[in-house]
């Protein structure tokens, strides 16, 4: 196909590709970014409505293959009160490392990377450190407590920032413009 038969959105994309190849090969700076586009309230919502899905859904398929083990055994009543609440501080241990992990290693959890949104540090947008990760999720729970009024600032804040997101320094960017460390492909 030539040039000239291409679409506008191809050719633009071309260029843009070549500039990043160039200045792989010849070392150039390079060109000014585009500011970060921070995400919203209904965007990071449905991210974490498909986390909580997954989350609970690992949980369930768990419990179902535990419970059906169980089911051919003859188990004291105290012991089942005892794997009970074992099950319970797992799944709890569970959820924790859940976020953590995934927000302090590529600042995604697979809701995130499903709508193409990333949390990172507010004052460079690199990824959480485990404990900032482990603070801005203690910090969300604070802030969905008082009748979810924790995220009201997302609606008034310029960088649409929540009140866990201002406790831990944080934000939320879209991954495809999120610069260094994103996972997005160009």
């Amino acid at each position: 196909m030539s040039h000239a038969a291409r679409g506008p959105r191809e050719g633009a994309l071309g260029a843009s590709r070549a500039r990043v190849v160039s200045a792989r090969v010849h070392g150039d700076a390079p060109s000014p970014a585009a500011p970060p586009a921070y995400e919203g309230l209904v965007t990071r919502g449905i991210a974490f409505v498909v986390d909580a899905a997954l989350i609970d859904l690992t949980a369930l398929v768990v419990a179902a293959a535990v419970a059906l083990g169980l089911s051919v055994l003859s188990v004291p009543n105290e012991v089942q009160t005892t794997l009970i609440a074992a099950a319970g501080t797992l799944f709890f241990v569970w959820t924790i490392a859940y976020f953590v992990v995934f927000w302090s290693t590529t600042g995604q959890t697979p809701g995130n990377r499903l709508l193409r949104i990333r949390v990172c540090r507010a004052e460079d947008h690199g990824a959480l450190r485990p404990r900032q990760a482990l603070l801005r999720l203690a910090a969300l729970t604070l802030a969905a407590m008082p009748c979810f009024a924790g995220f009201v600032p997302i609606l008034l804040d310029d960088r649409r920032r929540g009140l866990h997101d201002m406790i831990a320094g944080t934000v939320v960017l879209g991954a495809d413009l999120s610069g260094p460390g994103s996972s997005a492909q160009p």
